[in-house]
């Protein structure tokens, strides 16, 4: 973790936008799911017998359209992968931060072999693990464009004191849960069960966020306050997602509002709670690392200060 190194620019501007790139596949992935075309193909890697680049994409229907699409996503973000892997080995001298990259493209040849061999045992547990682990993945990218930023390696002396022993653990205790909940959330999606263990368990979700975010408020890093105010603003916008969801599904006796299969705004507000609760884990894993930087450097600098004191004594 020296902060020797002069931090590159473009790098980190380059791992932000494969961030932003793994997007696509994300969203396209979770229409697909929404709208259950996940099979509009029986093979992998080919699709119905044609290659990847050779598939007449212009002609085919919405279901195959939109599942090829998601599969030319996919290799759209294999390349950033690639660059962003052989960019960091090239101008990074801190090795962790090298092997960080060369995860996220570990993990994106994961995911794609998740998604071929979901197609190809039309497995929809395959496709649960899919949509989870593309979530972490997501989560991988955030934290390499985190640590290639200039803030990771300036932050140091905006805090006279580690961050409290509370807000490290249920700073990495969320994501953790985060991981259930969105687990929960792909069983509905993929197996059909699941929608009140959901419901139930977004309550633990909620308080565990919220108690998260106060405190990191209250810590007085503006490192983390920023963080946690995105935090806040996805979190408001899942809960918001989440009911606009249910509502288009269920209906709403009340107001006369009843749900309809398949209607416009039930695959809007469902893909986006969907692809929102990836960028809350996101958004939970980069404020988990920013608490574990900042305790790693206000440690150090008080084993410095009392190593001057020491020798001064």
């Amino acid at each position: 973790m020296s902060d020797l190194q002069h931090p590159n620019r473009w790098l980190h501007r380059f791992a932000v936008a494969t961030c932003c790139a793994a997007l696509l596949p994300i969203v396209v992935g979770a229409i697909v799911t929404t709208m259950k075309w996940g099979m509009a193909f029986y093979d992998w890697p080919s699709s119905d017998g044609h290659g990847m680049f050779a598939y007449p994409w212009f002609g085919s229907t919405i279901d195959k359209f939109t599942e090829h699409g998601h599969r030319l996503a996919g290799i759209t973000i294999g390349c950033f992968s690639i660059v962003l892997a052989a960019w960091t080995w090239k101008s990074e001298r801190r090795n962790w931060v090298c092997w960080l990259a060369t995860g996220v493209l570990v993990g994106v040849i994961v995911q794609g072999l998740l998604g071929g061999g979901r197609v190809l045992a039309d497995d929809p547990r395959m496709a649960l693990l899919h949509g989870q682990f593309a979530a972490c993945v997501l989560a991988l990218m955030g934290s390499v464009a985190l640590v290639t930023g200039h803030r990771w390696q300036h932050v140091s002396g905006q805090h006279p004191t580690p961050p409290s022993s509370r807000l490290k653990t249920l700073a990495w205790s969320l994501p953790a849960v985060l991981l259930i909940q969105g687990a929960l959330g792909g069983w509905i999606r993929h197996l059909g069960g699941g929608l009140f263990e959901h419901v139930g368990f977004a309550l633990i979700v909620f308080a565990l966020a919220v108690a998260v975010v106060v405190l990191a408020l209250r810590d007085g890093a503006a490192w983390l306050k920023a963080n946690a105010w995105v935090l806040t603003f996805v979190l408001l916008l899942q809960v918001g997602l989440g009911a606009g969801a249910w509502i288009t599904r269920f209906g709403w006796p009340t107001s006369g509002y009843v749900a309809v299969q398949g209607a416009p705004w039930q695959v809007v507000t469902r893909t986006a709670h969907a692809v929102t609760g990836q960028l809350l884990l996101l958004a939970s894993v980069t404020l988990a690392v920013r608490v574990l930087r900042l305790d790693w450097l206000t440690r150090r600098e008080l084993i410095a200060e009392m190593a001057v004191e020491g020798g001064l004594a």
